[in-house]
């Protein structure tokens, strides 16, 4: 049987080692290239596993949630109406797996305490132990927060996303965006005051906006 003809596959093939765009990418996905799957997983899983660990606080957490954001991406690619915006899609599906996620472990359990290692792939520098603890105070009241409002604080002030990305990326207007980053930085800069450890802290940082 005659292969089938798709441009996009032979085009990822046959410039394997030339960087390939990120429109080029979905048309792959599109036409189901092999190629274009592993290409997507190379290029996209250092940021969603870097998400996925802030905001989750578990590098085996992150892990099992980049293989369900890449099943996502892979099943839906199809439904991609602009091919460049290959990764603001990745980008909102793992935006969406992680609200999923927060709720249900919101559910499962109100506080959950983490080991001091499951912090040490949040991309903060634990160089002690004294650091270690600061990290794992600091994350504790982060789980306190709404799923919504902790996720916001994340994208905003852990990976640097614009109110306008956030919005676009949460299906969420910039108005709540802003709202929900008002509340969660009212809310943990109440808490840190209350704790004497992260108080002294966190005396010198800017405030948490």
């Amino acid at each position: 049987m005659p292969p089938r003809s798709s441009h996009a596959p032979l085009s990822l093939v046959s410039q394997a080692r030339r960087v390939a765009s990120d429109g080029d990418l979905a048309l792959g996905l599109m036409a189901g290239d092999n190629s274009a799957l592993a290409e997507t997983w190379r290029r996209f899983a250092p940021m969603v596993l870097r998400v996925a660990r802030r905001g989750l606080g578990s590098a085996a957490e992150a892990e099992d949630i980049a293989q369900e954001v890449f099943f996502r991406v892979f099943r839906h690619a199809k439904s991609l109406q602009d091919p460049e915006r290959l990764r603001s899609f990745v980008y909102s599906v793992t935006v969406r797996a992680l609200q999923t996620e927060l709720r249900r472990k919101k559910l499962s359990a109100w506080l959950r305490f983490e080991e001091p290692q499951a912090l040490s792939g949040l991309g903060w520098r634990t160089v002690d132990m004294e650091t270690r603890e600061l990290l794992q105070r600091f994350h504790v009241l982060l789980e306190r927060l709404a799923p919504r409002e902790r996720l916001v604080f994340v994208l905003r002030r852990m990976e640097s996303m614009t109110v306008e990305e956030i919005a676009a990326a949460m299906e969420l207007s910039e108005s709540t965006v802003k709202r929900s980053m008002a509340r969660a930085s009212s809310r943990l800069s109440r808490w840190i005051a209350a704790d004497p450890v992260l108080a002294g802290s966190f005396r010198e940082e800017r405030p948490l906006k």
